[in-house]
């Protein structure tokens, strides 16, 4: 440890001084943590996706894990300026309430905080769709709607109120989701990371806190412009990476594994919705609760291990996107079900594992099969598993490895030039460490076969859908070479495609019966008979469930 000599940091009291300062920045926040008397102010600022458009208040009774966030929560203070040329605008702090029948991150954000914590909170935000942060965020050169200087007044106006009352605050944390519009400029979208360091400098001085921690969103790669502009995407999601990982006090916060709005059309859509909106306020929510130590993990062990010492046991790895991640699929709703409300509960007779949202959410180990997604959801392992447990004698466990973000480009083993969002090197490790670990548990395991649901976004999309089958044909192969099992089988299930115009004219379903008429070992199972959908490409609960049986049908008929 030569290189920490104290003469060289007596010798460089300045460079001690800003190290001392640092050391403060990071330790600050976990030392005051603890003090329930302190009023936490949060700002949240952005664009659409922050402002929470296309969201409506009266589709929340639809979300079961979010029942009631359509009603004031008084015990919260909240000051608001959203839009853009038609500012709407409370009258000093309010009760946090939905604006405008808007759904916004900060509802659900606002009710985790304060069931985890007993400090008072309040929420400012300031939001406004189709801005850049080159220009209108801009804190040196504001233009256009000049967003940066009107959020800096409105912080200063609702903080000052505070001191008014003689209210003792700290500001507690900075959530900020942007950045789609500065891709459609050939100078603020090179520069985002650059533009968004000058940003969080910016506030830190204006506002004298120079340890304000800010939580930086993901722009969400599920959407329209996830598909159609992914280099673009990708160019802004460099720019925010740039900056999360040089600045300690700045979180990049996952949000691709989001719900997404459900268009019309095709089904696609640029916005988060009301499912996303408060998903996307639960993020940042769990973020800061791990930044204060507050973090609460629900542990899922198995009691005991349970197949036989030396046994074999039949692993089946269950891949895919939306509906394999069980996107709109809730816990609260089996009940409902007739003889599916056993699926809430856990069943430590098959071992579990799980890699969900593009590693949003891994498990501790194996765990008993049971509903472990994020957000109260599950997929359609549960039925999966409880099929075939009735009809096989044999040991098996399940591992499921899912992102709801990607498409099936991202899959291959060529990936596109986004190259953050290519998982094939990911989904073959996630495959090859649970055959070991069964393997060094005594086992002799057979791999079953993978079983991949077609990526639903893909047969919305006219190039990626016109691609379907060539690229699942590479990641077939692929995974095959990687694995090194040329006999691996894939049982590839596939809802009914999108019926619309604009796509109609490829006839996916032929082309994937194609592949399979010309690899044996590729199973295709048409699931065109699940209970109706609400929407296009996502299936509810109880299209899940059923989506599970079908599967294990599928590999029951072709054993």
């Amino acid at each position: 440890m030569t290189h920490f000599k104290k003469r060289s940091l007596v010798r460089s009291f300045p460079g001690l001084l800003a190290w001392i300062c640092t050391i403060a920045a990071v330790v600050h926040p976990l030392l005051a943590q603890n003090d329930d008397k302190i009023l936490r102010v949060f700002i949240f600022a952005g664009q659409s996706n922050m402002v929470g458009s296309d969201s409506k208040v009266k589709d929340i009774e639809r979300f079961p894990p979010f029942a009631g966030l359509d009603k004031p929560q008084p015990d919260v203070r909240f000051s608001y300026s959203i839009g853009r040329e038609n500012k709407t605008q409370s009258d000093g702090w309010v009760d946090l309430q939905p604006v405008n029948n808007v759904v916004g991150p900060e509802l659900s954000f606002a009710r985790r905080i304060t069931r985890n914590i007993r400090a008072p909170i309040a929420i400012i935000k300031c939001a406004a769709g189709g801005t850049h942060l080159g220009g209108d965020w801009n804190p040196d050169e504001p233009r256009g709607f000049k967003m940066y200087p009107l959020a800096l007044e409105w912080v200063r106006s609702a903080l000052k109120d505070l001191d008014r009352r003689k209210i003792p605050y700290r500001i507690e944390g900075f959530m900020w989701h942007q950045g789609e519009n500065d891709m459609f400029e050939k100078d603020y979208m090179p520069n985002y990371g650059k533009n968004l360091a000058n940003f969080l400098a910016s506030w830190r001085r204006d506002l004298g806190t120079p340890d304000l921690r800010f939580y930086i969103g993901e722009l969400c790669t599920k959407t329209i412009w996830g598909m159609d502009l992914r280099p673009r995407m990708y160019a802004i999601s460099l720019g925010q990476k740039q900056v999360t990982e040089a600045d300690p006090l700045a979180d990049y916060i996952p949000t691709s594994h989001v719900g997404v709005e459900i268009g019309g059309g095709v089904g696609l859509h640029y916005h988060y919705g009301t499912l996303g909106q408060l998903e996307h306020g639960e993020n940042y929510a769990d973020a800061y609760l791990r930044n204060i130590g507050k973090e609460k993990k629900t542990a899922r062990p198995l009691p005991d291990w349970p197949y036989a010492a030396k046994s074999k046991v039949r692993l089946f790895v269950l891949a895919g996107h939306r509906n394999m991640e069980g996107e709109r699929a809730f816990i609260q709703e089996l009940a409902a079900l007739p003889g599916k409300s056993k699926f809430s509960e856990d069943n430590p007779r098959i071992a579990y594992k799980y890699s969900i949202g593009g590693g949003y959410k891994v498990s501790d180990g194996w765990e008993p099969l049971g509903p472990a997604g994020f957000y109260d959801t599950f997929g359609p392992e549960l039925s999966f598993g409880a099929r075939l447990s009735t009809q096989l004698s044999e040991n098996i466990a399940i591992a499921k490895f899912t992102h709801s973000g990607t498409q099936i480009i991202d899959w291959t083993p060529e990936g596109s030039m986004a190259k953050s969002r290519n998982i094939f090197p990911n989904f073959m490790a996630f495959i090859r460490d649970s055959i070991r670990e069964l393997t060094e548990k005594g086992h002799e395991v057979e791999l079953a076969g993978v079983f991949y649901h077609l990526g639903e976004n893909d047969m919305s999309f006219h190039p990626f859908r016109e691609r379907a089958a060539s690229q699942l044909a590479s990641l077939v192969t692929g995974s095959r070479r990687d694995l090194a099992l040329p006999g691996l089988r894939w049982f590839v299930s596939q809802q009914p495609p999108t019926d619309d115009p604009q796509v109609n004219d490829i006839d996916v379903t032929a082309a994937i019966e194609k592949l399979a008429a010309t690899d044996d070992d590729l199973i295709h199972i048409k699931a065109f008979n699940l209970p109706s959908q609400e929407e296009k490409l996502v299936i509810t609960t109880p299209g899940i469930v059923a989506l599970g049986e079908v599967i294990a049908a599928g590999y029951l008929e072709h054993q």
